[in-house]
């Protein structure tokens, strides 16, 4: 039976991030009409008192736990310890109390970071156990993939109804542009308007350009989640994806020609690829809630790069 989201209390954690966002306004559009968003700022959800509180304030019936550490490869390989520590705690604080509060559903967040380093393409989540994952995320992909076992711990012990979904690689408008933290697509959107706007002719990118990835639009993310949590009553992870793969250099190439950056792109391969491969295998999500990408690839990162240019125009760095 599908829940109605309408008539429940519902806890976005991370509702003001990237993802969280669009969330928050797809449960407005389906008529939800009490969402509480516990800001960092006033519950750091690392701390367990923070935790309790954000639940007394929230008597939340619904949680959707969204709030983590992200960023891209450089900013795993340089805080390995705080987006494990910082992860873990987060999850682990926010379904213990759930299920003490004895909540209807709770809905945990992973990654495709959970999934091992050599995993057969696509990925199929039965593989989720068969390696380790690759070695420069693997401390958040790890923390991340322990919020699977604790949901199935805890729907065994205690009944509570927790499912865990593994959202690919997103992009979109909102997204994190900072270098320090942004994950491809932003970051090369960043690097060719920048070079664009200041009369650079060049352009570096990390690694060799080999590996592959795939691409979720937030607010298909954001629908696919929200599915999942109306309809979806399962301890087994599931994915949620658009099913397609590409290499780096495809991607950065279609970035370029979309922006029309006319300058040379140079490859530092000193740095890390990541992971080889990746690309999902969506058919579970489609089966079991009726989940399917709806956004082109091309129109989604042309949304992503108008939004980006009219953020830097309103700042007023032209």
């Amino acid at each position: 039976m599908a829940i109605d989201l309408r008539s429940k209390r519902i806890m976005v954690t991370g509702g003001k991030g990237f993802l969280g966002s669009y969330i928050i306004e797809k449960l407005e559009k389906r008529g939800c009409k009490d969402i509480f968003v516990p800001d960092s700022e006033h519950y750091n959800l690392v701390n367990m008192d923070a935790v309790k509180r954000a639940y007394d304030d929230s008597k939340a019936d619904i949680v959707i736990h969204v709030a983590a550490r992200v960023g891209g490869i450089g900013a795993n390989r340089d805080n390995p310890g705080f987006f494990f520590y910082d992860n873990l705690k987060m999850g682990i604080q926010m379904m213990e109390i759930a299920r003490l509060q004895k909540v209807e559903k709770f809905v945990a967040l992973g990654t495709i970071c959970c999934y091992p380093k050599f995993t057969p393409v696509p990925f199929k989540e039965e593989d989720l156990w068969n390696g380790y994952p690759e070695e420069t995320n693997a401390p958040y992909g790890l923390a991340k993939k322990m919020l699977l076992v604790q949901s199935q711990a805890y729907r065994q012990q205690y009944g509570l109804n927790s499912i865990f979904l593994m959202p690919v690689n997103l992009y979109g408008p909102r997204d994190n542009f900072d270098p320090q933290y942004s994950h491809v697509i932003a970051a090369v959107i960043k690097k060719c308007c920048d070079a664009m706007r200041v009369g650079e002719n060049e352009i570096t990118v990390w690694g060799t350009g080999k590996p592959t990835r795939e691409f979720l639009y937030v607010e298909d993310a954001a629908e696919g989640i929200i599915l999942a949590t109306e309809k979806y009553d399962s301890s087994e992870p599931i994915n949620i994806g658009a099913g397609f793969e590409m290499s780096i250099k495809e991607l950065v190439d279609l970035i370029v020609g979309l922006i029309g950056f006319k300058g040379k792109v140079k490859w530092d391969i000193t740095k890390p690829d990541g992971q080889p491969r990746r690309c999902l295998d969506v058919t579970k999500a489609e089966r079991e809630f009726c989940f399917k990408a709806k956004t082109s690839f091309e129109d989604g990162l042309k949304k992503t790069i108008e939004w980006y240019k009219k953020q830097v125009k309103g700042s007023g760095n032209n």
